[in-house]
């Protein structure tokens, strides 16, 4: 059973989509041949688009970014300055086996680390990513929008992208597309909710919170196996 504690990378500045692309790509290749450590990392992109497997030319709207293809799951969804996005590159060999289950703990992840800024994420059947009832902060009933994207990519048993939570970007932006293609939602962050919580205060919450979600179900899947 794997209790190691994986690598922790904490960017200041952004990184160019490409760049990270490049580099993510390396990491997961070095945990697969080489059995490197897992590495958690921790950017913010300059604005974009990225376009999943599953992306809809009909969703890109009016695009005023650059638009990159990707091999990650999931539809078109926007990057940029305020939105803290955790690239995740971890061996599920080691970690039980089960993809379902790691995108169940990534959902877990966001969740608890909401709580910590008093907002209630939410899982919604048939739309991946984590959603706020928006009637809870003074919008009309059954107002929903979502604060944080998933989208992954498995390759061998090592996992690479991983999710994205809106702290305090220019929702404007996300204008260009129809987010993950899931028309008749907004799109909100810890600042829309009137959170004043910084990337930093994001960065520690995760790093809290990531041992407890997913060393329990390695535990518990290796205990069914």
């Amino acid at each position: 059973m794997s209790r190691e504690t994986p690598v922790w990378i904490k960017e200041r500045g952004p990184v160019g989509y490409a760049e990270a692309i490049s580099r993510m790509d390396d990491s997961a290749l070095d945990i697969r041949q080489n059995g490197a450590a897992e590495t958690i990392w921790l950017l913010e992109h300059p604005p974009l688009y990225t376009a999943g497997t599953s992306a809809n030319e009909n969703d890109l709207i009016a695009p005023e970014f650059p638009v990159h293809q990707t091999g990650r799951g999931g539809q078109y969804t926007y990057h940029g300055p305020g939105q803290r996005i955790a690239y995740v590159m971890l061996d599920l060999q080691k970690r039980g086996a089960d993809v379902r289950a790691y995108v169940d703990n990534l959902e877990s992840w966001i969740i608890a680390a909401l709580t910590d800024f008093g907002i209630r994420g939410e899982r919604r059947t048939g739309r991946v990513g984590i959603w706020v009832d928006m009637t809870r902060h003074g919008k009309p009933m059954g107002t929903e929008a979502k604060i944080a994207a998933i989208g992954v990519r498995i390759k061998k048993w090592v996992t690479m992208h991983g999710l994205a939570i809106n702290v305090c970007p220019d929702l404007s932006h996300f204008g260009g597309i129809v987010p993950c293609g899931i028309r008749g939602h907004g799109v909100t962050s810890l600042a829309d909710l009137g959170c004043d919580a910084s990337i930093a205060d994001i960065d520690a919450s995760l790093q809290k919170h990531f041992d407890a979600i997913f060393t329990q179900h390695t535990e518990k899947a290796r205990s069914h196996g």
